[in-house]
């Protein structure tokens, strides 16, 4: 939790509550249903939390947004974004139904009220977004194709609506298709622990 508060030094008191609450909350569900592996559970703070919120580095979200988390899993980088951004709607989508369970039981413990979670496809979502958020889901043209159609034209950030993912390792080949638009971010060492060295942001417009 300190480490939360290290980078995000200007919480409210709901806001540091709820941080603190996701690792009891996360050890209780890890327990019935393995969202996070078994050894990475101790790291949740670091491997899981703060690293959701990396893609604050790349944008503030402004009041009214409306974000999709497209592969959630049990809920990153959906549900610490929406402890931060806690004026915007989010709306948290997986195909794996045990994990999305978790992440909405999260949010609803939390008292999250703009969290919606949905089990289903990224082909059957019916509404648009602002934005979408994943995090280490599929390559990114991948990723594209599948959400392109899910982000509207109308803005209301000060950046154009689009895709913001969290993706670590060496990326040249993958964003090669995108070299012209995409907008690369590394995370250390804004954020200094070892782990971030590898770690980046990746926008793209839409």
């Amino acid at each position: 939790m300190d480490l939360i508060t290290k980078y995000f030094p200007h919480l409210t008191e709901e806001q540091r509550r709820q941080f603190a609450e996701l690792d009891p909350l996360y050890r209780d569900w890890n327990a019935k249903i393995n969202v996070i592996s078994r050894k990475d559970i101790d790291a949740l703070y670091e491997h899981h939390v703060l690293h959701s919120l990396g893609i604050a580095q790349m944008i503030r979200f402004k009041p009214g947004t409306k974000i999709l988390d497209f592969g959630t899993g049990g809920g990153f980088p959906g549900v610490p974004l929406a402890i931060l951004f806690p004026e915007c709607e989010f709306l948290l989508v997986d195909s794996i139904g045990k994990k999305v369970k978790v992440a909405g039981a999260v949010a609803e413990s939390l008292g999250l009220k703009n969290v919606r979670v949905l089990h289903g496809r990224g082909e059957e979502i019916k509404e648009q977004f602002d934005f979408v958020v994943s995090r280490a889901v599929m390559q990114l043209q991948e990723l594209v194709g599948f959400t392109k159609q899910l982000v509207h034209g109308t803005q209301r950030n000060g950046m154009p609506n689009g895709l913001i993912c969290l993706k670590g390792g060496e990326l040249q080949a993958e964003l090669r298709p995108f070299k012209r638009i995409v907008e690369v971010q590394e995370l250390y060492p804004t954020f200094d622990e070892e782990y971030f060295k590898t770690k980046k942001v990746v926008y793209l417009p839409f």
